[in-house]
């Protein structure tokens, strides 16, 4: 079974923490737009801004407001080894299905160290674990053949999001992993056809923030094997793909248009990330409103 997962956006006060009431919001929007399950502190949701007790505490709301309606993954990566693991094995206290790490940053890291870092991460949690490969932000991407030997050495090593320009390394990935229990999900929104058709099981796609139905559609549409509308919905991902590159940071032109969409939240961001042009904005919500005419004339047909 094909799923969206959303890796949310956080929403936050004037004083950069997060404002729960207006996360329940964009919660609400979610479970109602109809993805499959949620990623908390992802890169959308900006992690890096919060402290470690800041996020326990956001994990902990995340599993009690959302009540199992909707399957919850952790981010739980840190530049200090001792937080990731305390925050993963309270993640699978929570009830979450597993935890994302992303491989240590700003240190470049070889697939010698990338082995050692997963291999003990998940030999020190009681929990599932995602890798998570992002070599964008990283500087470093696992291979393929990293990923098998891991595998062979942890059980409870179950997937990975594969956050990568080239979606060849995922299909690599997914070969490798055939005769494990292993789940691939791609990190970029356009490549939801290439991983379903290369063995991987969806994808965990920022845009799902702001059109929550067009992924629930995309997915509904390959799981009943409707080709023709997996295309069309797929179509319509494509073309909102130029959203990530109108700014440096996405996550806040996202929560503009999520608030254009209805959603009533603050849009401030991380420092140095809480301020975009008007003109951005104005081209991010044209383009916006193109593919959703675009989309209702599809769901009228």
């Amino acid at each position: 079974m094909y799923k969206i997962i959303t890796p949310v956006i956080t929403i936050f006060d004037e004083n950069e923490k997060p404002d729960y009431e207006a996360n329940k919001k964009v919660i609400d929007f979610l479970i109602k737009g109809g993805v499959d399950g949620i990623l908390v502190l992802g890169s959308t949701g900006e992690f890096t801004g919060l402290t470690k007790d800041e996020k326990k505490d956001f994990l902990k709301f995340y599993a009690e407001y959302t009540n199992k309606r909707v399957e919850l993954y952790a981010g739980t990566g840190s530049m200090n080894f001792n937080d990731t693991v305390e925050l993963s094995n309270g993640a699978s206290d929570m009830g979450y299905v597993a935890s994302m790490v992303i491989g240590p940053y700003y240190y470049g890291l070889d697939q010698e160290k990338l082995f050692i870092f997963y291999d003990k991460l998940a030999k020190s949690i009681k929990g599932e674990l995602y890798i998570y490969n992002f070599p964008a932000r990283t500087g470093h991407s696992i291979s393929p053949e990293t990923v098998k030997k891991l595998l062979e050495n942890n059980k409870n090593i179950i997937g990975i999001k594969d956050s990568v320009s080239e979606p060849n390394h995922t299909n690599l990935i997914c070969l490798k992993a055939e005769t494990h229990k292993f789940i691939a999900y791609s990190g970029f929104d356009d490549q939801f056809l290439y991983n379903i058709s290369s063995g991987g099981n969806g994808c965990i796609g920022g845009l799902s923030n702001i059109v929550p139905e067009i992924w629930r559609d995309l997915v509904k549409s390959a799981n009943n094997k409707d080709f023709d509308k997996s295309i069309r919905m797929s179509y319509l991902i494509h073309k909102l793909m130029p959203l990530y590159d109108m700014d440096s940071n996405f996550s806040l032109l996202f929560k503009k248009l999520m608030v254009y969409r209805g959603v009533d939240i603050s849009t401030k961001a991380i420092f140095p990330f809480n301020q975009v042009n008007d003109e951005i904005y104005i081209n991010a919500k044209n383009l916006l409103d193109k593919v959703i005419e675009e989309y209702d004339s599809e769901i009228k047909q």
